[in-house]
């Protein structure tokens, strides 16, 4: 699914140049000083936009208000002022006196009621701009609006002149209830710190789930009291040798706690039955024959298989299932099932066949890649879509089938949503075997009509996953994801009649500064008429 063979050198490509951060100029992207930047002109691309009106200027004095003191308003309220304060030099006081002025989140109340669990309405004019929600996501989500509508975050206190936002109204709310990245840290693993900084990137367009992919034949990431050789064993190494890692129960919980803050979800997966030579090196009882394989740094794919008949395997799989559902308050649990060419098809559908009662069990939903739909996805199952141009006709047929039976699924097509795979030929990281996929190809696709055959109803969302066989570090996985990321989102978030390339590269190409000033290191596309430096 994610790679054919891999040329080591790609390795000793420096990151250097794609971290690089710069202030943008005054007046750039709606900085301060500059015209007030439209309503529409924001990424993903809100539902509805109604222009109008003298534009609010937010100044020194400018509060940011409460009414009413909802505990989860004024937290996002604080999470705004302190997005604002070191951006723009202003204090953004926040306070629960009702107000006139400034910028006032309201939660609950008239005129919410049709926005939805993520839905939220910004309306500017007069004195004040209101951000409306029925749920806290959604105003957490107009947070992420208004970020856009002010200036990107520079220097301590950098401004020119009043900060200006258009007049006018957005009422906005999701396409799609799962719009996902998954990030790899079993080829390579990356810290807590490091998750948190991309969860925090992701808040930024409105993802809502984070999935992890904690094990593969490189890396067992996730400590387990159960099976505790899987983490001290099966995590002390990763691609090309290095010293791997794992989380502490307390480290997980940290992510789950620090996406939940931003509104994401963790979906945790453990890959299997295939993609498992890190647990089979860790306890020589999950093989079939009894002896532990050497622990695998290379790149290869498909060679490991749990042993099916075994009931040692589905005291494993209880155990795993069991601990990692503890630690996971989202619904979902991914149990992988890709690229299990060492498991015969009869013991596949076993397999599948019990596992996914364990997952239902301990009270989660399934996830499974899109191979799940050649065995028996239980009922409620979700499937991953992960092919490509080259997939043949029987298999996304067969997807397509189980889509029409009732199994959800979530679209993540490799020529398209794989942040992993090379922009193009001069692409320093990354692997091409699905092809090149440039910021365009990335976008320019419509998740309701992609998969011929399934029913527009059966789609889920969509996930852009980034695999890490040659990723090491944040800057690799900024470079990688940006600017091909906020795409993704757009498509999950945005209605299709929105979706226009020739608008959404401008768009795109007024997030460079914000990204700049952020120190996100990113590709600077050809294809994206960016501002010049």
């Amino acid at each position: 699914m994610r790679r054919r063979r891999l040329l080591f050198s790609l390795l000793l490509v420096a990151a250097a140049g794609l971290g690089t951060a710069a202030v943008p100029p005054p007046g750039a992207s709606g900085a301060a000083g500059g015209e007030a930047t439209p309503l529409d002109r924001v990424i993903p691309a809100p539902a509805s936009v109604r222009g109008g009106g003298a534009p609010v200027t937010l100044g020194a004095r400018t509060p940011i208000r409460v009414p009413g003191g909802s505990g989860e308003a004024r937290r996002i309220a604080g999470h705004l002022a302190a997005l604002l304060r070191p951006a723009t030099g202003l204090a953004f006081p926040v306070t629960t006196k009702s107000g006139r002025d400034g910028i006032v989140l309201r939660l609950g109340g008239s005129g919410t009621g049709g926005l939805g669990a993520e839905g939220y309405r910004l309306t500017s004019g007069g004195r004040a701009v209101t951000l409306s929600a029925a749920r806290p996501a959604g105003l957490f989500h107009a947070v992420q609006t208004l970020r856009q509508l002010l200036p990107p975050a520079g220097r301590q206190g950098t401004r020119s002149g009043p900060l200006r936002i258009a007049g006018g109204t957005i009422t906005d709310s999701p396409r799609y209830a799962y719009r996902g990245a998954m990030l790899d840290v079993s080829r390579h693993f990356f810290t807590v710190a490091q998750v948190k900084r991309y969860i925090d990137q992701l808040a930024m367009y409105k993802i809502n789930k984070l999935h992890l992919h904690l094990s593969d034949d490189q890396g067992w990431r996730i400590a387990l009291a159960s099976w505790p050789r899987l983490a001290t064993y099966g995590g002390s190494t990763q691609v090309g040798g290095g010293k791997g890692g794992y989380y502490t129960k307390d480290d997980y919980r940290e992510i789950v706690r620090y996406a939940a803050d931003r509104y994401l979800t963790v979906v945790p997966e453990i890959d299997m039955p295939g993609h498992t030579n890190a647990a089979l090196a860790s306890y020589a009882e999950l093989n079939c024959n009894g002896q532990a394989p050497p622990l695998y740094t290379g790149t290869n794919v498909g060679f490991s298989s749990l042993c099916v008949p075994k009931k040692a395997t589905y005291d494993f799989v209880d155990d795993v299932i069991r601990e990692l559902a503890a630690l996971t308050p989202g619904r979902y649990l991914h149990i992988g099932g890709d690229e299990a060419h060492s498991t015969s098809h009869a013991d596949y559908v076993a397999f599948m066949d019990k596992v996914q009662p364990v997952v239902a069990k301990y009270g989660k939903t399934v996830i499974g890649w899109h191979q799940l739909t050649g065995a028996h996805p239980a009922k409620g199952a979700v499937a991953q879509y992960w092919g490509y141009d080259k997939t043949g006709t029987a298999e996304r047929t067969q997807v397509a089938d189980a889509a029409r039976n009732g199994t959800r699924l979530i679209l993540s097509p490799a020529d398209r949503a794989y942040l992993d795979m090379k922009y193009d030929k001069d692409t320093p990281l990354g692997l091409n075997w699905a092809g090149y996929v440039g910021v365009r190809r990335s976008y320019d696709w419509d998740p309701g009509r992609y998969l011929d055959g399934a029913p527009a109803d059966s789609v889920l969302g969509v996930e852009a996953p980034l695999w890490s066989e040659t990723l090491s570090t944040s800057a690799h996985i900024e470079y990688m994801a940006f600017p091909r990321l906020p795409g993704i989102a757009e498509l999950g978030w945005s209605p299709a009649a929105t979706h226009d390339w020739d608008d959404y590269k401008v768009r795109l190409a007024a997030q460079g500064p914000r990204w700049d000033a952020l120190g996100i290191g990113y590709y600077r596309s050809p294809e994206v008429p960016w501002p010049a430096r």
